[in-house]
Protein backbone atom coordinates (compact mmCIF):
# COMPACT_ATOMS: atom_id res chain seq x y z
CA UNK A 1 0.00 0.00 0.00
CA UNK A 2 1.25 3.32 -0.53
CA UNK A 3 1.64 5.93 2.19
CA UNK A 4 -1.36 8.06 0.24
CA UNK A 5 -3.20 5.06 -0.46
CA UNK A 6 -5.96 6.34 1.89
CA UNK A 7 -6.77 9.95 -0.41
CA UNK A 8 -8.62 10.43 -3.04
CA UNK A 9 -7.77 13.66 -5.69
CA UNK A 10 -9.58 15.06 -8.00
CA UNK A 11 -7.79 17.13 -10.54
CA UNK A 12 -8.86 19.33 -12.63
CA UNK A 13 -5.57 20.70 -13.55
CA UNK A 14 -4.49 20.63 -17.15
CA UNK A 15 -0.46 21.10 -18.85
CA UNK A 16 2.17 20.51 -16.85
CA UNK A 17 2.41 22.13 -12.94
CA UNK A 18 -1.11 20.96 -11.91
CA UNK A 19 -0.31 17.26 -13.27
CA UNK A 20 2.74 16.76 -12.31
CA UNK A 21 1.76 17.35 -8.82
CA UNK A 22 -1.28 14.80 -9.33
CA UNK A 23 1.16 12.39 -10.66
CA UNK A 24 3.35 12.29 -7.46
CA UNK A 25 0.89 11.89 -5.35
CA UNK A 26 -0.67 9.03 -7.60
CA UNK A 27 2.66 7.45 -7.18
CA UNK A 28 2.64 7.74 -3.99
CA UNK A 29 -0.91 5.66 -3.60
CA UNK A 30 -3.56 8.03 -3.86
CA UNK A 31 -6.54 7.38 -6.03
CA UNK A 32 -6.18 10.47 -8.60
CA UNK A 33 -9.06 11.07 -11.24
CA UNK A 34 -8.67 13.60 -13.43
CA UNK A 35 -11.41 15.54 -15.03
CA UNK A 36 -11.42 15.77 -18.53
CA UNK A 37 -13.25 17.60 -21.44
CA UNK A 38 -15.21 15.64 -23.46
CA UNK A 39 -13.69 14.91 -27.02
CA UNK A 40 -10.62 17.05 -26.41
CA UNK A 41 -9.03 16.28 -22.96
CA UNK A 42 -6.11 17.53 -21.38
CA UNK A 43 -4.29 20.03 -23.93
CA UNK A 44 -1.16 18.17 -24.09
CA UNK A 45 -2.82 15.24 -25.62
CA UNK A 46 -2.01 17.34 -28.58
CA UNK A 47 1.00 18.42 -28.09
CA UNK A 48 3.10 16.33 -30.88
CA UNK A 49 4.87 15.07 -32.54
CA UNK A 50 6.16 12.87 -30.82
CA UNK A 51 2.80 10.44 -30.02
CA UNK A 52 3.45 6.76 -28.38
CA UNK A 53 3.77 4.22 -30.92
CA UNK A 54 1.03 1.27 -31.13
CA UNK A 55 3.12 -2.47 -31.74
CA UNK A 56 2.52 -1.50 -35.37
CA UNK A 57 5.09 1.65 -35.38
CA UNK A 58 1.75 3.93 -35.99
CA UNK A 59 1.79 7.06 -34.37
CA UNK A 60 -1.48 6.57 -32.27
CA UNK A 61 -3.06 9.69 -30.02
CA UNK A 62 -0.92 10.24 -26.96
CA UNK A 63 1.59 12.80 -27.16
CA UNK A 64 4.64 12.14 -25.44
CA UNK A 65 4.37 15.37 -23.41
CA UNK A 66 0.91 14.06 -22.00
CA UNK A 67 2.79 10.80 -21.22
CA UNK A 68 5.04 12.62 -18.83
CA UNK A 69 2.73 13.53 -16.39
CA UNK A 70 -0.50 11.41 -15.89
CA UNK A 71 0.71 7.98 -14.94
CA UNK A 72 -1.20 6.35 -12.12
CA UNK A 73 -4.31 8.65 -12.74
CA UNK A 74 -7.85 7.86 -13.90
CA UNK A 75 -9.57 9.89 -16.67
CA UNK A 76 -13.17 10.64 -16.28
CA UNK A 77 -14.73 13.20 -19.05
CA UNK A 78 -17.14 15.69 -17.44
CA UNK A 79 -18.66 18.45 -19.20
CA UNK A 80 -18.77 20.82 -16.41
CA UNK A 81 -20.13 23.79 -18.25
CA UNK A 82 -23.49 22.15 -18.10
CA UNK A 83 -25.63 21.96 -14.52
CA UNK A 84 -25.51 17.94 -14.64
CA UNK A 85 -21.89 18.02 -14.68
CA UNK A 86 -21.19 20.28 -12.53
CA UNK A 87 -23.33 18.45 -10.14
CA UNK A 88 -21.10 15.18 -10.81
CA UNK A 89 -17.81 17.08 -10.20
CA UNK A 90 -19.26 18.60 -7.20
CA UNK A 91 -20.52 14.96 -5.66
CA UNK A 92 -16.80 14.05 -6.55
CA UNK A 93 -15.05 16.50 -4.72
CA UNK A 94 -17.58 15.45 -2.06
CA UNK A 95 -15.89 12.50 -1.90
CA UNK A 96 -12.40 13.75 -2.06
CA UNK A 97 -9.74 14.66 0.25
CA UNK A 98 -7.40 17.21 -2.60
CA UNK A 99 -8.63 19.23 -5.38
CA UNK A 100 -5.97 20.49 -7.83
CA UNK A 101 -6.99 22.92 -10.69
CA UNK A 102 -5.54 25.45 -12.41
CA UNK A 103 -7.96 27.86 -14.35
CA UNK A 104 -7.74 31.42 -13.92
CA UNK A 105 -9.01 33.54 -10.74
CA UNK A 106 -12.30 32.75 -10.48
CA UNK A 107 -12.75 30.99 -13.69
CA UNK A 108 -14.89 27.75 -11.59
CA UNK A 109 -16.74 29.94 -9.26
CA UNK A 110 -19.53 30.34 -11.98
CA UNK A 111 -19.57 26.77 -11.70
CA UNK A 112 -19.84 26.41 -8.34
CA UNK A 113 -16.51 24.61 -8.16
CA UNK A 114 -14.31 27.11 -6.50
CA UNK A 115 -12.70 26.37 -3.01
CA UNK A 116 -15.89 28.57 -0.93
CA UNK A 117 -18.69 26.47 -2.93
CA UNK A 118 -16.85 22.90 -2.40
CA UNK A 119 -15.78 23.13 1.23
CA UNK A 120 -19.41 24.56 2.60
CA UNK A 121 -20.05 20.41 1.89
CA UNK A 122 -16.83 18.93 2.47
CA UNK A 123 -14.85 21.32 5.10
CA UNK A 124 -12.10 18.53 5.29
CA UNK A 125 -11.12 19.43 1.72
CA UNK A 126 -7.89 20.63 0.58
CA UNK A 127 -8.17 23.11 -2.24
CA UNK A 128 -4.66 23.49 -4.26
CA UNK A 129 -5.25 26.74 -6.72
CA UNK A 130 -1.83 27.16 -9.37
CA UNK A 131 -2.30 30.17 -11.51
CA UNK A 132 0.20 32.40 -13.13
CA UNK A 133 0.16 35.19 -10.20
CA UNK A 134 -1.88 34.05 -7.72
CA UNK A 135 -4.83 34.79 -6.76
CA UNK A 136 -3.80 38.57 -5.34
CA UNK A 137 -1.91 41.24 -6.89
CA UNK A 138 -2.44 43.17 -10.12
CA UNK A 139 -1.30 40.87 -12.68
CA UNK A 140 -3.89 38.09 -10.89
CA UNK A 141 -6.08 38.02 -13.91
CA UNK A 142 -3.33 37.03 -16.40
CA UNK A 143 -2.74 34.01 -17.98
CA UNK A 144 0.67 32.67 -17.01
CA UNK A 145 2.83 30.29 -19.15
CA UNK A 146 6.43 28.88 -18.09
CA UNK A 147 8.81 30.13 -20.69
CA UNK A 148 6.86 33.78 -19.92
CA UNK A 149 7.29 33.61 -16.49
CA UNK A 150 11.00 32.46 -16.61
CA UNK A 151 11.15 35.79 -18.77
CA UNK A 152 9.59 38.07 -15.87
CA UNK A 153 10.68 36.33 -13.05
CA UNK A 154 14.27 36.79 -13.92
CA UNK A 155 15.59 33.51 -14.36
CA UNK A 156 16.19 34.20 -18.19
CA UNK A 157 18.23 37.32 -17.37
CA UNK A 158 20.97 35.27 -15.67
CA UNK A 159 20.65 31.82 -18.35
CA UNK A 160 22.82 32.25 -21.71
CA UNK A 161 26.22 33.60 -22.81
CA UNK A 162 27.48 36.44 -20.83
CA UNK A 163 27.21 39.84 -22.58
CA UNK A 164 30.00 40.58 -25.57
CA UNK A 165 30.36 36.50 -25.90
CA UNK A 166 29.05 35.85 -29.51
CA UNK A 167 25.12 34.47 -28.94
CA UNK A 168 24.82 36.21 -26.01
CA UNK A 169 21.77 36.59 -24.75
CA UNK A 170 18.80 35.31 -22.94
CA UNK A 171 17.57 31.90 -22.91
CA UNK A 172 15.28 29.98 -21.05
CA UNK A 173 15.74 26.46 -19.39
CA UNK A 174 15.30 23.33 -21.71
CA UNK A 175 12.28 21.98 -19.71
CA UNK A 176 9.58 23.57 -18.34
CA UNK A 177 11.26 24.17 -14.95
CA UNK A 178 9.18 26.69 -13.59
CA UNK A 179 6.07 24.26 -14.03
CA UNK A 180 7.70 21.35 -12.27
CA UNK A 181 8.83 23.57 -9.44
CA UNK A 182 5.40 24.86 -8.90
CA UNK A 183 3.98 21.14 -8.90
CA UNK A 184 7.08 20.04 -6.62
CA UNK A 185 6.11 23.13 -4.14
CA UNK A 186 2.20 22.66 -4.71
CA UNK A 187 3.02 18.64 -3.23
CA UNK A 188 4.55 20.24 -0.61
CA UNK A 189 1.60 22.32 0.28
CA UNK A 190 -0.99 19.85 -0.03
CA UNK A 191 1.42 17.20 2.28
CA UNK A 192 1.24 20.24 4.73
CA UNK A 193 -2.65 20.69 4.48
CA UNK A 194 -2.63 16.84 5.23
CA UNK A 195 -0.72 17.31 8.26
CA UNK A 196 -3.10 20.11 9.72
CA UNK A 197 -6.19 18.58 8.40
CA UNK A 198 -4.65 14.90 10.60
CA UNK A 199 -4.35 17.86 14.29
CA UNK A 200 -7.48 19.93 13.55
CA UNK A 201 -9.68 18.10 10.87
CA UNK A 202 -10.19 20.77 8.10
CA UNK A 203 -8.81 21.74 5.45
CA UNK A 204 -7.87 24.82 3.44
CA UNK A 205 -7.44 26.66 0.34
CA UNK A 206 -3.87 26.76 -0.95
CA UNK A 207 -2.68 29.66 -3.42
CA UNK A 208 0.28 28.57 -5.68
CA UNK A 209 1.94 31.02 -8.31
CA UNK A 210 4.13 30.14 -11.01
CA UNK A 211 6.10 33.80 -10.39
CA UNK A 212 5.83 33.59 -7.07
CA UNK A 213 7.60 29.79 -7.12
CA UNK A 214 10.12 31.05 -9.72
CA UNK A 215 11.23 34.01 -7.51
CA UNK A 216 11.73 31.79 -4.45
CA UNK A 217 13.87 29.59 -6.96
CA UNK A 218 16.37 32.17 -7.96
CA UNK A 219 17.70 30.96 -4.84
CA UNK A 220 21.41 31.97 -4.23
CA UNK A 221 21.22 34.43 -7.35
CA UNK A 222 18.49 36.52 -5.49
CA UNK A 223 20.55 36.71 -2.34
CA UNK A 224 23.31 37.82 -4.28
CA UNK A 225 21.43 40.78 -5.69
CA UNK A 226 19.60 41.01 -1.77
CA UNK A 227 22.50 42.03 -0.25
CA UNK A 228 24.71 43.88 -3.03
CA UNK A 229 22.10 45.50 -4.60
CA UNK A 230 23.26 44.69 -8.08
CA UNK A 231 21.79 42.67 -10.21
CA UNK A 232 23.66 39.30 -11.13
CA UNK A 233 24.33 38.61 -14.80
CA UNK A 234 24.93 35.68 -17.11
CA UNK A 235 27.44 34.31 -16.77
CA UNK A 236 26.70 31.09 -19.29
CA UNK A 237 27.74 28.10 -18.11
CA UNK A 238 30.12 29.59 -14.93
CA UNK A 239 29.06 29.63 -11.06
CA UNK A 240 28.51 33.24 -9.69
CA UNK A 241 30.23 32.16 -6.45
CA UNK A 242 32.51 29.40 -7.18
CA UNK A 243 35.54 29.30 -9.41
CA UNK A 244 36.20 27.06 -11.24
CA UNK A 245 32.86 25.50 -11.83
CA UNK A 246 32.06 25.24 -15.21
CA UNK A 247 32.79 23.82 -18.15
CA UNK A 248 36.06 23.24 -19.78
CA UNK A 249 36.92 22.27 -23.30
CA UNK A 250 39.03 18.68 -23.47
CA UNK A 251 40.19 16.60 -26.72
CA UNK A 252 37.60 15.31 -27.83
CA UNK A 253 34.55 17.90 -26.32
CA UNK A 254 33.81 19.35 -23.32
CA UNK A 255 33.80 17.93 -19.44
CA UNK A 256 32.09 19.87 -16.04
CA UNK A 257 34.29 20.46 -13.82
CA UNK A 258 32.90 21.82 -10.08
CA UNK A 259 35.30 22.57 -7.49
CA UNK A 260 33.46 23.42 -4.30
CA UNK A 261 36.65 24.19 -2.03
CA UNK A 262 39.95 25.11 -1.47
CA UNK A 263 41.45 21.03 -1.28
CA UNK A 264 39.60 20.24 -4.20
CA UNK A 265 41.26 22.79 -6.06
CA UNK A 266 44.62 21.66 -4.70
CA UNK A 267 44.19 18.16 -5.91
CA UNK A 268 42.34 19.11 -9.72
CA UNK A 269 45.90 21.73 -9.89
CA UNK A 270 47.93 18.65 -9.01
CA UNK A 271 45.99 16.42 -11.46
CA UNK A 272 46.23 19.11 -14.04
CA UNK A 273 49.90 18.98 -13.48
CA UNK A 274 49.91 22.40 -12.27
CA UNK A 275 50.41 22.12 -8.21
CA UNK A 276 51.94 25.69 -8.06
CA UNK A 277 47.69 27.17 -9.14
CA UNK A 278 46.77 26.36 -5.31
CA UNK A 279 49.83 28.34 -3.66
CA UNK A 280 49.63 31.04 -6.08
CA UNK A 281 47.81 34.32 -3.59
CA UNK A 282 45.68 35.13 -7.00
CA UNK A 283 44.37 31.25 -6.74
CA UNK A 284 44.70 29.90 -3.05
CA UNK A 285 40.64 30.63 -1.68
CA UNK A 286 37.87 30.61 -3.76
CA UNK A 287 37.46 34.29 -2.80
CA UNK A 288 40.06 35.06 -4.88
CA UNK A 289 39.51 33.02 -7.64
CA UNK A 290 36.31 34.56 -7.49
CA UNK A 291 37.94 37.93 -7.87
CA UNK A 292 40.54 36.72 -10.62
CA UNK A 293 38.28 34.49 -12.54
CA UNK A 294 39.03 36.26 -15.80
CA UNK A 295 42.86 35.13 -15.12
CA UNK A 296 42.70 31.74 -13.93
CA UNK A 297 39.95 30.56 -16.38
CA UNK A 298 42.30 30.35 -19.80
CA UNK A 299 44.89 28.82 -17.63
CA UNK A 300 42.71 25.90 -16.82
CA UNK A 301 41.50 25.67 -20.27
CA UNK A 302 44.65 25.66 -21.82
CA UNK A 303 45.31 22.59 -19.78
CA UNK A 304 42.39 20.50 -20.19
CA UNK A 305 42.54 20.28 -23.99
CA UNK A 306 45.36 17.46 -23.64
CA UNK A 307 43.19 15.04 -22.34
CA UNK A 308 39.90 13.80 -23.45
CA UNK A 309 36.72 13.52 -21.29
CA UNK A 310 36.96 10.10 -20.05
CA UNK A 311 40.65 10.72 -18.88
CA UNK A 312 40.18 14.03 -17.26
CA UNK A 313 36.87 12.26 -15.57
CA UNK A 314 38.72 8.79 -14.45
CA UNK A 315 42.21 11.25 -13.12
CA UNK A 316 39.70 13.91 -10.99
CA UNK A 317 37.21 10.81 -9.64
CA UNK A 318 40.41 9.09 -8.39
CA UNK A 319 41.81 12.02 -6.77
CA UNK A 320 38.21 13.17 -5.32
CA UNK A 321 37.11 16.35 -7.49
CA UNK A 322 33.84 16.23 -8.54
CA UNK A 323 33.06 16.21 -12.03
CA UNK A 324 31.49 14.71 -15.24
CA UNK A 325 30.56 14.47 -18.53
CA UNK A 326 28.06 16.80 -20.54
CA UNK A 327 25.52 13.70 -21.93
CA UNK A 328 22.88 14.04 -24.52
CA UNK A 329 19.45 12.67 -23.37
CA UNK A 330 20.22 9.39 -25.08
CA UNK A 331 23.53 8.88 -23.01
CA UNK A 332 21.77 9.81 -19.96
CA UNK A 333 19.70 6.93 -19.89
CA UNK A 334 22.47 4.31 -21.42
CA UNK A 335 24.58 5.62 -18.32
CA UNK A 336 25.26 2.93 -15.90
CA UNK A 337 24.17 4.56 -12.81
CA UNK A 338 20.72 5.76 -14.11
CA UNK A 339 20.34 2.20 -15.72
CA UNK A 340 21.38 0.98 -11.91
CA UNK A 341 18.66 3.23 -10.23
CA UNK A 342 16.46 2.07 -13.06
CA UNK A 343 15.00 5.23 -14.18
CA UNK A 344 13.86 3.91 -16.88
CA UNK A 345 10.15 1.68 -16.52
CA UNK A 346 7.94 0.27 -19.20
CA UNK A 347 4.43 0.14 -18.83
CA UNK A 348 1.56 -2.07 -20.44
CA UNK A 349 -0.81 0.41 -22.08
CA UNK A 350 -4.59 0.46 -23.25
CA UNK A 351 -3.71 0.82 -27.00
CA UNK A 352 -1.38 -2.41 -26.84
CA UNK A 353 2.48 -2.80 -25.84
CA UNK A 354 3.90 -0.64 -23.66
CA UNK A 355 4.61 2.92 -22.54
CA UNK A 356 7.92 4.39 -21.43
CA UNK A 357 8.18 6.65 -18.12
CA UNK A 358 10.70 8.19 -16.28
CA UNK A 359 10.74 6.33 -12.72
CA UNK A 360 9.97 8.64 -9.77
CA UNK A 361 12.98 9.29 -7.90
CA UNK A 362 11.32 9.45 -4.58
CA UNK A 363 12.63 6.17 -2.66
CA UNK A 364 10.70 4.82 0.33
CA UNK A 365 11.81 2.13 2.28
CA UNK A 366 8.18 1.31 3.88
CA UNK A 367 5.96 2.65 1.52
CA UNK A 368 7.82 2.56 -2.20
CA UNK A 369 6.06 4.38 -5.15
CA UNK A 370 3.72 2.09 -7.33
CA UNK A 371 3.69 2.00 -11.08
CA UNK A 372 0.36 0.83 -11.34
CA UNK A 373 -0.93 1.88 -14.77
CA UNK A 374 0.04 4.05 -18.01
CA UNK A 375 -1.37 7.56 -18.04
CA UNK A 376 -4.84 6.76 -19.14
CA UNK A 377 -6.76 7.39 -22.20
CA UNK A 378 -9.34 9.74 -22.49
CA UNK A 379 -12.33 8.39 -20.27
CA UNK A 380 -10.98 5.77 -19.94
CA UNK A 381 -12.53 5.19 -16.61
CA UNK A 382 -15.74 7.35 -16.44
CA UNK A 383 -17.49 4.68 -16.27
CA UNK A 384 -16.33 3.00 -13.86
CA UNK A 385 -15.34 5.58 -11.48
CA UNK A 386 -19.06 7.17 -11.85
CA UNK A 387 -20.39 3.91 -10.56
CA UNK A 388 -18.16 2.91 -7.97
CA UNK A 389 -17.44 5.99 -6.54
CA UNK A 390 -20.60 7.79 -6.83
CA UNK A 391 -23.08 4.89 -7.02
CA UNK A 392 -24.70 6.13 -10.33
CA UNK A 393 -26.29 2.84 -12.78
CA UNK A 394 -25.14 1.92 -15.73
CA UNK A 395 -28.02 3.02 -16.95
CA UNK A 396 -27.63 6.88 -15.77
CA UNK A 397 -24.53 6.38 -17.29
CA UNK A 398 -25.47 5.50 -20.51
CA UNK A 399 -27.99 8.63 -20.31
CA UNK A 400 -25.49 11.15 -19.48
CA UNK A 401 -23.40 10.00 -22.00
CA UNK A 402 -25.85 10.58 -24.88
CA UNK A 403 -26.91 13.67 -23.48
CA UNK A 404 -23.22 14.80 -23.98
CA UNK A 405 -22.41 15.51 -20.92
CA UNK A 406 -19.56 12.84 -20.43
Amino acid sequence: MGALSHLRVLDLSRVLAGPWAGQILADLGADVIKIERPGNGDDTRAWGPPFLKDPRGENTSEAAYYLSANRNKQSVTIDFTRPEGQKLVRELAAKSDIVIENFKVGGLKSYGLDYASLQTENPRLIYCSITGFGQTGPYAKRAGYDFMIQGLGGLMSLTGRPEGDEGAGPVKVGVALTDILTGLYSTSAILAALAHRDQGGVGQHIDMALLDVQVACLANQAMNYLTTGTPPRRLGNAHPNIVPYQDFPTADGDFILTVGNDSQFRKFAEVAGQPHWADDLRFATNKQRVAHRAELIPLIRQATVFKTTAEWVAALEQAGVPCGPINDVARVFNDPQVQARGLRIDLPHALGGTVPQVASPIRLSGTPVEYRHAPPLLGEHTSEVLTKVLGLSNEAVIALREAGVL
